[in-house]
């Protein structure tokens, strides 16, 4: 037995399940291997490369949804989606530069797994709400199937939304069904700069709560904007607030004026319109603000990062106790997504990653913190996520026994030891 399997479709999938759970062996489970870095280093005898599961199996464009295997490159999937003028609602992020790897190398499967989505999710929600239906192979190699190809197909038990966000811990899915939609006519951005935290959560609120349907609301501080591939943004000199409005062009139009009108009390507001306006979202979404390479901006690419889930109005406030907690030398970077709502933060590196200081700040709030990006070492030690108290906890194990009880599927990815 070689060190790692590479099945070619899903009998070769369900073999290999079925061979693990007999015999007492374990994987970790790999797509194309762009998210391995993201939670606890595994502890897995062998590996499962799924790469092979790689192709578009159904698309029906005036019917909003598609099939594809498990390892189909989420660059291939959104290439045939333009070619109708359609698009992953959900923004799936593309993390692969954030932990120094090249971009366009994540798979639909890894996306859903890890339950990720871009800036639209204020307007859109997140992975899980496109997600309509799969074929999976269980821990236990067992062979089941969830959903279909419409949003109301579900009977029982909505396993869809159970496997989303599982990072692969509870079932290796071989196919996944989910939404399209049509991608907007036009795209703009109303910039407005030079506002402080506290005052771009209020802006966001506003535009937020307006009947303008923004489907994007970030905030970069100064050194976060300086980063900026886009020039309006990093030659501002200054914070930037960005709100995105999408549509038919006669509907963008009205609502940016109705936005601009609306924060003029902010100050002064800028306009990014469609190539410029993709460009900003992308690197929000993919946290490109974070990124090393920039030898002006005397980048280390030793920062841990967090992702910290918060209430919107409650993200600056959490920011400045951190930074206040670990002291000014931590050079603390940060920018908000979401309205607010999602706060990334880099710190220079430490031991444990300051992750009393971090989860100490999250509580009060009801927030989740999730450890993004530190060494392996670090992240054997240290919580990567959100610990589960209590009956919750006991819930997500027993889930676990469920769907895989002998630890086949990368083991220790989420919580030590199971």
């Amino acid at each position: 037995m070689t060190d790692t399997l590479k099945p070619e479709n899903a009998d070769q999938l369900f073999d290999a399940l079925q061979w693990a759970a007999a015999e007492g062996q374990s994987f970790d489970v790999r797509g194309h291997g762009s998210k391995l870095d993201f939670g606890r280093p595994m502890q897995a005898a062998l590996g499962l490369d799924l790469s092979g599961l790689n192709a578009i199996t159904a698309y029906e464009p005036s019917e909003l949804y598609m099939t594809a295997l498990a390892a189909t490159p989420i660059a291939d999937i959104k290439a045939a989606l333009r070619q109708n003028n359609q698009q992953m609602a959900f923004e799936p992020p593309d993390m692969g530069m954030l932990y120094g790897g090249e971009q366009g190398g994540g798979s639909i499967g890894g996306a859903i797994a890890c339950n990720l989505a871009g800036p639209r999710r204020v307007q859109v929600g997140a992975a899980r709400d496109h997600f309509l239906g799969f074929h999976a192979v269980s821990g236990r190699g067992e062979v089941f199937k969830s959903g279909g190809t419409v949003v109301k197909n579900v009977t029982g038990f909505d396993l869809s939304k159970l496997l989303a966000g599982s990072f692969g811990t509870l079932a290796v899915m071989s196919h996944v069904t989910f939404k399209v939609m049509p991608a907007a006519e036009k795209t703009r951005t109303v910039l407005v700069p030079g506002l402080s935290d506290d005052q771009a959560m209020n802006a966001m609120a506003a535009a937020m709560g307006s009947s303008n349907d923004v489907s994007g609301a970030a905030h970069l501080p100064a050194s976060a904007a300086a980063r900026s591939g886009v020039s309006y943004v990093s030659g501002a000199g200054v914070a930037v607030t960005a709100l995105r409005v999408e549509g038919p062009g006669p509907s963008v139009e009205h609502r940016c004026r109705a936005l601009t009108a609306l924060l003029n009390e902010f100050g002064e507001i800028e306009e990014l319109h469609s190539k410029n306006s993709a460009d900003l979202w992308q690197e929000i979404g993919d946290a490109g603000v974070f990124m090393e390479g920039d030898a002006a901006a005397g980048d280390s690419g030793t920062d841990q990062i967090w992702r910290l889930s918060v209430p919107p109005m409650d993200g600056a406030g959490v920011v400045e106790r951190i930074l206040g907690e670990t002291g000014a030398e931590t050079g603390g970077r940060v920018f908000y997504d979401w309205g607010g709502g999602l706060v990334w933060l880099g710190l220079k590196a430490s031991p444990d990653a300051s992750h009393e200081v971090v989860r100490g700040a999250v509580k009060p709030t009801g927030g989740l913190a999730t450890l993004i990006r530190a060494d392996a070492g670090v992240r054997r030690r240290v919580p990567v996520f959100e610990p589960q108290p209590g009956a919750l906890g006991d819930l997500a194990k027993r889930v676990k026994g469920g769907f895989d009880p002998n630890g086949v599927l990368n083991p220790g990815r989420m919580v030590e030891g199971v």
